[in-house]
């Protein structure tokens, strides 16, 4: 099992743009072998006194902290995922732009 994790903040009022976005690529990742994509959108993150999810994203006043994984059955099925993503493969139809 391989999991890839990410972090990010995201304007509140893109909220609805970053889930299309994240819901398109949820299904794109399961047509490529992923077992499972979660998706948590801030509900309650609190400041940290040394370190702490804004912190680390830098994130700004009126951002929400969001993080997911993708469960993979392996690092080759990561791998082979990741090239086709970063040669946009399948690509048609997913959201413009970046809400985060």
């Amino acid at each position: 099992m391989y999991i890839a994790c990410a972090v990010l903040s995201v304007p509140e009022e893109n909220k609805q743009a970053y889930t299309e976005a994240a819901d398109f690529m949820a299904n794109w990742c399961m047509d490529r072998g992923a077992l499972e994509v979660v998706e948590a959108w801030e509900k309650e993150v609190p400041d940290g006194k040394v370190t702490d999810y804004r912190s680390a994203v830098k994130a700004e006043d009126g951002e929400k902290i969001v993080t997911g994984w993708v469960i993979w059955p392996d690092k080759a099925t990561f791998d082979k995922a990741n090239e086709a993503l970063m040669a946009g493969e399948s690509m048609e139809g997913h959201p413009e732009g970046m809400p985060f």
